[in-house]
């Protein structure tokens, strides 16, 4: 998984991609692609 600065750009890298807040941190989540996880704070 990586913590990245800005998720807008790994949100845009799939389109299934999901961007989720859990517990005060953002991530983006992929269900057919796992690779694509990513967390931010």
């Amino acid at each position: 998984m990586k913590v990245a600065n800005s998720l807008k750009s790994l949100k845009k890298r799939h389109r299934d991609c999901r961007v989720v807040r859990r517990k005060g941190r953002v991530y983006v989540i992929n269900k057919t692609n796992p690779r694509y996880k990513a967390r931010q704070g």
